[in-house]
């Protein structure tokens, strides 16, 4: 992998560099970690980022997983994506708060859920995660703000999302993200394919911090204004 620009390293970097070259540069900091092709799609035909992440995104991917505090990640995208148990605590948001399955029996405190009062399933998900566990911020949406101060609070100051593209949406609109981290992977896929952000229009300018590349793929962190 070679530095393409912004960052201290010059010309090549082994994976142990990534900590580093992907470290916030403040804490609190919430990044939303994400993959397109170059034609804008989120995902494949399989219908989940896995159908065209790659290996150099995969090394980005686990070094944002090691160094976070937790993971953010809409409960939706966690499972259609098959997400199971990790070591770091993952907090699903959902307006309705039903925990999705593979992720029903981890050990207590690895899973929490953040909800709205209003969520249908959220007996359910305080009996199946344990009331301490389940946040709910707001009446009939979950409050994204109050979600990045709570979780603050528990002392996870680098927090990392993994989408899914409505959650990186409105996490943009209501200004509670500092930073987009992209990889744009060297296919075309075509098709309707979901982009990274779904939702009402934004127009929100990014800052590019750091590109780097491997093989064609174009690994980058995008602050936001």
């Amino acid at each position: 992998m070679r530095v393409l620009m912004g960052a201290a390293h010059d010309g090549l970097v082994g994976d142990d560099d990534l900590a580093e070259l992907y470290a916030p540069p403040a804490t609190p900091w919430l990044r939303v970690n994400m993959v397109s092709t170059v034609d804008g799609s989120a995902t494949g035909d399989s219908g989940r980022s896995g159908s065209i992440n790659n290996a150099a995104d995969k090394k980005v991917f686990d070094t944002l997983r090691r160094i976070a505090d937790v993971i953010v990640v809409g409960a939706g995208t966690a499972r259609t994506e098959g997400y199971g148990p990790v070591s770091t605590p993952i907090v699903l948001v959902s307006r309705h708060a039903e925990v999705p399955e593979k992720l029903r029996g981890a050990e207590p405190g690895l899973v929490l859920m953040a909800t709205c009062a209003q969520a249908d399933h959220l007996d359910e998900a305080r009996a199946l995660l344990g009331d301490d566990q389940v946040l709910v911020l707001g009446s009939h949406r979950v409050d994204l703000a109050a979600l990045r101060t709570t979780l603050v609070d528990r002392g996870w100051g680098n927090i990392l999302c993994e989408g899914g593209p409505h959650l990186l949406r409105d996490l943009v609109a209501q200004g509670v993200a500092d930073e987009l981290t992209c990889t744009l992977v060297p296919r075309l896929v075509a098709g309707t394919h979901p982009r990274i952000t779904d939702g009402p229009p934004i127009d929100v300018p990014l800052t590019l911090h750091t590109l780097l590349e491997e093989d064609g793929t174009l690994l980058g962190r995008w602050l936001l204004a």
